[in-house]
């Protein structure tokens, strides 16, 4: 009798394994999807269908991946791990997912990413990073995420973002900011600059709202002027952009400014306030008188040209009046003359 139910329990064991659904877990042949979801689960179960292209790990306790742990999924595309506990990505956690396209990672304690955590996706797509705790973020995700087009890293710590970072995802369409505590200093004008540029090619973004400085609280970035910037060092607003028709005379000013600076003074973190340029309003008046009074130079320059052609023709009429209309008014006609001598006979 005991063997017999030990025969019985070791071929559902095998069956399983043989299936690859891992314990705790809903398997979709049809869609070879896995579901590990509110599993309590502490790692990345093992026994997976080397088939699965989705795999829900969301809503366990998950705080470490193991370097090894994927290589049972080669052809993974989806991996949920939203909702867990890791606080640390190693440089080969995603080892061997050469197929991944989405990778949702919200509701973690992730703190920081090594610049080779995504190295080994180079199919990525989709990257959400969201509700962590990321106060800085690498120069860039790995050697091969140039096919992401939407990052998220909504409410997070981040107070800065290195705009290197987001010029080497070059498919990037979509990119979510939003509840950061944004430093809007200099350093902040690097990631202005993108941003113009990324929604004038046709991106989308939730924008920056600043956190500090308390005068810039709540401002959107987009809509703080450069001028406020005229202090900054040459290093933070000197930039290469691509050439596109949006940038501003605004924009044009602040880089030369930046160039008049760039043989010597440091860079302030804090960027202490300088004597303020003269307002782009007074500039702008000043151009508008000029070119007002060179206007009313050549209209007054065109009216004198016609008053003296008008006094001219004038005199030259008189003349000829004088001369050929003159004498024949004196003599009279013959007919004028008869009834005169008439009256004389």
């Amino acid at each position: 009798m005991k063997g017999d139910l030990l025969l019985v329990l070791s071929i559902i064991v095998l069956i399983h394994m043989v299936c690859g659904c891992p314990e705790k877990c809903l398997c979709d042949q049809s869609s070879k999807t896995v579901d590990c979801r509110n599993q309590g689960l502490v790692e990345i179960p093992s026994h997976l269908l080397s088939e699965t292209l989705i795999l829900q790990l969301q809503n366990n306790q998950i705080w470490r991946i193991n370097q090894n742990a994927f290589n049972e999924t080669p052809f993974l595309k989806i991996l949920d791990l939203s909702n867990n506990s890791l606080s640390n990505l190693s440089s080969g956690a995603f080892q061997g997912l050469q197929h991944l396209q989405v990778l949702n990672l919200t509701k973690n304690l992730l703190r920081y990413l090594d610049n080779k955590t995504f190295s080994s996706l180079p199919q990525l797509k989709e990257l959400d990073l969201s509700s962590n705790s990321i106060s800085n973020l690498p120069e860039t995700l790995g050697n091969n995420t140039g096919n992401i087009s939407l990052l998220s890293v909504k409410y997070n710590k981040l107070q800065r973002l290195d705009r290197v970072l987001l010029e080497s995802l070059p498919n990037l369409k979509v990119v979510l900011f939003r509840n950061n505590p944004w430093q809007c200093t200099c350093h902040v004008i690097g990631l202005k600059l993108w941003l113009e540029s990324f929604l004038y090619r046709g991106g989308i973004s939730d924008g920056v709202l600043c956190s500090t400085p308390e005068n810039r609280k709540g401002k959107d970035l987009l809509k703080i002027p450069y001028e406020m910037y005229g202090a900054c060092p040459p290093t933070a607003a000197h930039v290469h952009l691509a050439n596109t028709d949006h940038h501003n005379s605004e924009y044009r000013s602040s880089q030369k400014m930046a160039h008049h600076n760039e043989n010597g003074e440091s860079s302030h973190s804090d960027c202490e306030p300088k004597p303020k340029p003269r307002p782009v309003s007074l500039r702008h008046a000043i151009a508008t008188v000029v070119i007002t009074g060179v206007v009313c130079g050549i209209v007054c320059l065109m009216m004198l040209a016609a008053a003296v052609y008008g006094c001219t023709y004038a005199a030259i009429t008189a003349k000829y009046h004088r001369e050929h209309l003159a004498p024949e008014t004196e003599q009279g006609s013959p007919e004028e003359k008869e009834p005169f001598d008439s009256s004389l006979a």
